[in-house]
């Protein structure tokens, strides 16, 4: 209320000095310091510059033009160039031949195990189907009989056949024609000699079985003489060099007759500790059961 009534004094010229603290002025000026002014605000206008918008220029399509796919053209077959017929020469040896030259083919096919059994100076059936054999697996003419070209691949293939596989004998090496000792023409005798590298088991002079052997070596030769067997053991193993020593047959003072592995494996590169080794397992297992406690022993040089 007191502000309308002031509003309304103002409004008829009269000072309001007295309410307010401040005298218009004649002309209705008030008194008031400049300070005091109210500011008057002054809004300026900013021009705003519109951002252009991006022309995205299209990526032109570049026609493909569709590729032709070439049709396969069907490849000539090669030309099959036949296979010849292999032909025979002249024939060496045939049907019917004999000779020692027929026991040589036969002792090298037997090389080759393609001939079994004992080699003869005949030419006959058994022959020629080893030969047939032998041709068919090389290509050659199968004619059973043999040609130039049948040799040559023969003797290429194989060694020259020794005396022993000519005259059917063994090649293990347990074959000997040396005469044996007087000592072993009697009774039951283990005929070891050192000459041929051989023990033959005979009795009465009639060898029984005939088999390789290995003996000592130079520091621990096997020793020389009439013997006899002391004692056996058949899974024997060394009390001085814990090797195994199977079908043990003891001589003298610890050396015997036994099976050796080591013989077996190496042959002659070794040597025993005085013992005489025999490889031929199956034969000193059967030659163990024959042999009897106080049976001789002669070893020798023949």
């Amino acid at each position: 209320m007191f502000a309308v009534l002031v509003l309304a004094i103002g409004a008829l010229g009269f000072g309001v000095g007295r309410a307010t603290g401040y005298l218009g002025t004649a002309n209705g000026a008030s008194n008031r310091p400049s300070s005091l002014a109210e500011p008057v605000e002054t809004q300026t206008t900013v021009p705003v510059t519109p951002t252009p918008t991006p022309v995205v220029t299209p990526t032109p399509v570049v026609p493909v033009e569709p590729v032709e796919t070439p049709t396969p053209t069907q490849s000539e077959s090669p030309e099959v160039t036949p296979t010849p017929t292999p032909t025979a020469g002249p024939a060496l040896l045939k049907t019917g031949d004999s000779g020692p030259q027929v026991r040589a083919v036969q002792a090298r096919l037997k090389q080759l195990q393609w001939y079994f059994g004992d080699v003869t100076d005949s030419y006959g059936p058994k022959t020629t189907a080893a030969v047939k054999g032998f041709q068919a697996k090389r290509g050659f003419a199968v004619t059973g009989a043999v040609d130039r070209t049948t040799m040559n691949r023969l003797v290429q293939m194989t060694h020259t056949p020794t005396k022993a596989e000519l005259e059917n004998r063994p090649t293990d090496g347990s074959w000997t024609d040396a005469p044996l000792d007087a000592r072993c023409l009697t009774g039951r005798v283990l005929c070891i000699d050192k000459t041929s590298r051989t023990i033959r088991w005979v009795i009465d002079g009639d060898v029984q079985r005939t088999m390789a052997v290995r003996f000592g070596a130079a520091y621990t030769p096997t020793r020389e003489g009439l013997f006899h067997v002391e004692s056996k053991s058949r899974d024997h193993v060394s009390s001085l060099y814990g090797s195994s020593m199977p079908f043990a047959m003891f001589f003298s003072r610890g050396q015997a007759v036994h099976y050796s592995s080591d013989f077996a494996a190496r042959g002659y590169a070794g040597a025993s500790h005085g013992c005489v080794n025999v490889r031929d397992y199956d034969g000193i297992k059967w030659l163990f059961d024959q042999v009897k406690v106080g049976d001789k022993v002669v070893i020798y040089w023949s």
